[in-house]
């Protein structure tokens, strides 16, 4: 296998994984609007596998007068465009 075939298949490697926390994000975005226990072992995965890529945005959004203020989460919504935008730059 050479350089350039191993490069792509990492780089496709890593759309994957992008597209996997994407649709993570949408799918606990979703299912927040429903009365879904916390303790519910598919929520605890979906928890663990977005809670790393919202957490710094949601802190982020904290510290503005935006965050503080707004009644609604909108880290999810900026994660996947941010997600988005990495991946279509692949």
């Amino acid at each position: 296998m050479n350089g350039a075939n191993l490069t792509i298949k990492a780089l496709q490697a890593f759309d994957l994984l992008l597209n996997i926390i994407m649709w993570s994000i949408i799918l606990r975005a979703l299912l927040s609007w429903f009365p879904i226990s916390k303790e519910n072992i598919f929520f605890r995965i979906l928890y663990q596998i977005t809670e790393p890529v919202l957490s710094p945005i949601r802190k982020l959004l904290e510290s503005t007068s935006f965050g503080r203020d707004s009644m609604m989460d909108f880290s999810p919504v900026i994660a996947v465009l941010i997600l988005w935008i990495i991946s279509s730059l692949l």
